[in-house]
């Protein structure tokens, strides 16, 4: 028997005992078992810092997706109509000589903010609503979410990045520029995730001594950018939100492997390096 062979056949009894583990014991027996294994492989000088690391597709198992809430076909064809909107918004802005935008941020996002709107963010009609950082690049797109909903007027959309006499609409998330409707900054790069983190921090602070009412399902959302994440704001606290168990917050990274200079490090590889680097913190990721 080759050594290949001999390492499929010595594999295959691992993944049966495996199988027969969850099947008899559950996920986190199997889990201890696993980590056990691990431990016992470091202490006799097995480097095992390299094991772990994230799939690029989605995690969850076939047999525990549940069916999607909404109509995906319609949602779809509302997405398509925001993204054209956006793209044109931009591109329109990009015939002056001193204006611009970008496209590929929205473009790459979309199903997350649309998912998002439609089946996750709490509104703050008749309770504590979510507070959410939008990435500041994607601006664009969630201004012309707003035109389709009939919130802001084509004139104002013909006047993005001219704000001037509140008839247009400020590059990023400006609440200061336009108070009615952005609720926080996230611009300059960076300043969502640490703005996020200390938020949830300070929700979780005012929630246990019952300064506020204590919802629990309200959520801190974060939405950045895999080139943004190399700010040192983005990464520079995100070991208090482990320390504090800020299970009401949720970072959501938009990896597109692209930034305004080049590719993103690269290495293709920023979605696995960041899952090491969040994990290590101590978030669910």
């Amino acid at each position: 028997m080759s050594k290949q062979d001999q390492f499929y056949e010595e594999l295959q009894d691992w993944i049966e005992a495996l199988d027969n583990s969850l099947i008899s014991d559950g996920k986190e027996y199997s889990i201890q078992l696993l980590s056990a294994l691990i431990e016992e492989a470091r202490a006799r000088g097995l480097n095992t810092n390299r094991l772990q690391n994230w799939p690029f597709k989605n995690t969850v198992l076939n047999d525990e997706e549940v069916t999607y809430p909404g109509n995906w076909d319609f949602e779809e064809r509302i997405r398509h109509i925001i993204r054209w909107n956006s793209l044109l918004m931009v591109l329109k802005a990009n015939k002056a000589d001193d204006l611009g935008g970008h496209i590929s941020t929205y473009s790459s996002a979309a199903t997350l903010y649309e998912v998002g709107f439609n089946h996750f963010f709490r509104g703050s009609d008749n309770q504590l609503g979510d507070l959410i950082y939008f990435q500041g690049h994607s601006s664009p797109g969630i201004y012309a979410r707003s035109f389709l909903e009939g919130r802001l007027t084509k004139k104002q959309i013909e006047n993005f990045r001219q704000e001037i006499d509140g008839e247009g609409l400020s590059s990023y998330p400006h609440p200061w520029l336009m108070p009615s409707y952005w609720q926080f900054p996230t611009v300059s790069m960076g300043l969502g995730p640490i703005f996020g983190i200390y938020q949830a921090h300070v929700m979780r602070y005012l929630e246990k001594r019952k300064l506020i009412h204590n919802e629990a399902d309200r959520k801190v959302w974060v939405f950045c950018g895999d080139g943004e994440m190399d700010e040192p704001e983005s990464m520079g606290a995100i070991s208090l939100a482990g320390r504090e168990n800020l299970n009401n917050l949720i970072f959501v990274i938009n990896c597109n492997l692209q930034r305004l200079d080049g590719p993103v490090r690269g290495n293709s590889k920023i979605i696995t390096e960041l899952a090491k680097q969040f994990d290590g913190a101590g978030w669910n990721v």
